[in-house]
């Protein structure tokens, strides 16, 4: 069943992991008062929105706000609306808000087909209007959440788990 969660505004828009480094799950979460919308993503995804919403953001007038810390910790990420599959972002000059829209992955059977008709409405999505300053500290929250996994191979650039790592460069 799909559920459409749209929020024009939010208190808080962040990302987080839960577990330890190398078998972390990540978060995207918005929230407003009681109201709590939590998205499960992979790494790469947390990643590559902030990286898109520091493109947003680029040629737009910088925040003057400061990030507030708590506001930036996830809050009770165990119970996901969804995971996430597409991903559009954009900027409303005249709300002066970023828009974050976050769909629901398709999922596809063993010939590749998709399971739900693209073309039907039927993925939750989770639509967010932000601020420049909300969009900035997910920016700087994600890249900290990113970097506090794993420590990368300086040769092959994989991680290295607690155990070790074999280097296919140092073979």
């Amino acid at each position: 069943m799909s559920v459409f969660y749209d929020f024009d505004e939010v208190d808080a828009f962040t990302v987080g992991a839960v577990g330890p480094p190398g078998a972390r799950t990540f978060f995207i979460q918005a929230r407003r008062g009681a109201t709590r919308v939590t998205v499960k993503c992979e790494k790469l995804q947390a990643a590559a929105v902030a990286e898109h919403l520091r493109r947003i953001l680029h040629d737009l007038p910088a925040p003057t706000e400061k990030p507030i810390a708590a506001a930036m910790q996830l809050a009770d990420a165990t119970d996901a609306a969804f995971v996430l599959g597409p991903v559009g972002l954009g900027y409303d000059r005249s709300s002066d808000r970023v828009l974050v829209q976050l769909e629901e992955v398709i999922e596809f059977d063993e010939e590749g087909e998709p399971i739900v008709d693209e073309d039907d409405d039927d993925r939750s999505k989770l639509r967010v209007f932000i601020t420049r300053h909300q969009a900035h500290a997910f920016c700087l929250h994600a890249d900290q959440v990113v970097a506090a996994g794993r420590p990368s191979c300086i040769w092959c650039a994989r991680p290295i788990d607690p155990d070790g790592h074999s280097c296919p460069r140092m073979n």
